[in-house]
């Protein structure tokens, strides 16, 4: 098994997953292994509807690629081996930005739009380290979203909105794209 402090780059961490030496349910920070808890019910749903309203709007439009939960995004190959793998819950990019092949490994990219849905046992200054990384090194926008208080905050260069399930949710990255979020959060209890 290898340990959390060791630096490797995003072919030894691709190779480590394939074999069974780290767990599936990873992401590679600078050259180092952060483990990620399974996610629950809530989680799942919440992803799971951002992914169906965004693929359905991209298909529709053929305007690029939707990856579903934990596809792998090298978003930084750093010289000295120090890469960065994130795994958005549902990530988009452009056709503009895709290669012509598509990867059997981990996308060789940043996503232009990457959604993630914040657990109960996610930590504040986690989530934030990722956004500032997506956004570091090439993804244009970054949505977190809040189930518990049922917000959503979208990350642009130096900009940050929060938006709550009354609101409609829409992207430059995806013209004509609108989501009510009501239709993600459930009801309030």
């Amino acid at each position: 098994m290898v340990t959390k402090q060791q630096i490797i780059s995003a072919d030894t961490f691709w190779s480590l997953i394939q074999s069974g030496a780290v767990e599936q349910r990873t992401e590679l920070i600078e050259g180092e292994i952060r483990e990620m808890a399974p996610a629950g019910e809530e989680h799942g749903i919440i992803a799971g509807h951002f992914f169906g309203y965004i693929w359905q709007f991209v298909t529709k439009h053929k305007s690029g690629r939707v990856t579903a939960a934990e596809t792998g995004y090298v978003v930084h190959v750093n010289p000295n081996g120090k890469d960065t793998v994130l795994a958005p819950d549902v990530g988009f990019t452009t056709n503009e930005r895709l290669p012509e092949d598509v990867s059997s490994k981990f996308a060789p990219y940043a996503p232009d739009l990457a959604v993630e849905v914040v657990s109960p046992n996610d930590k504040a200054y986690e989530v934030q380290e990722k956004v500032s990384k997506y956004l570091q090194y090439g993804t244009q926008v970054v949505w977190v979203v809040y189930p518990q208080t049922q917000e959503v905050v979208v990350h642009q260069q130096n900009t940050s909105t929060t938006l709550s399930r009354d609101d409609t949710l829409t992207a430059a990255i995806l013209p004509g794209f609108e989501l009510s979020l009501d239709k993600i959060f459930p009801e309030s209890s």
